[in-house]
């Protein structure tokens, strides 16, 4: 991997859950009580994220931070297990 691609997995598996839960970049945010700018950097791979940020994120939307990290198998990013906070469909 070079460098900043774990950010750049991490934003991208992180947009496909908001995504997967039809949910706004804001209202998201929300949720795990951050700022849009802020999650919208994280969601690009521009944030630095320490672990303890990819952890508080993670259990924030109740999901496994391993599964965050993993790159996305055929360009397609990982959709992780429904969490605390997921829309009921």
């Amino acid at each position: 991997m070079a460098s900043g691609d774990l950010q750049r997995v991490f934003g991208a598996n992180l947009r496909a859950l908001r995504q997967s839960r039809g949910l706004s970049q804001e209202q998201f945010a929300d949720i795990v009580g951050v700022h849009r700018t802020y999650m919208g950097g994280v969601e690009r791979g521009e944030r630095n994220m320490t672990l303890k940020s990819v952890e508080f994120l993670c259990e924030a939307v109740g999901v496994d931070p391993v599964e965050m990290l993993r790159p996305a198998k055929s360009g397609a990013a990982n959709t992780p297990a429904r969490g605390p906070h997921a829309r009921k469909q």
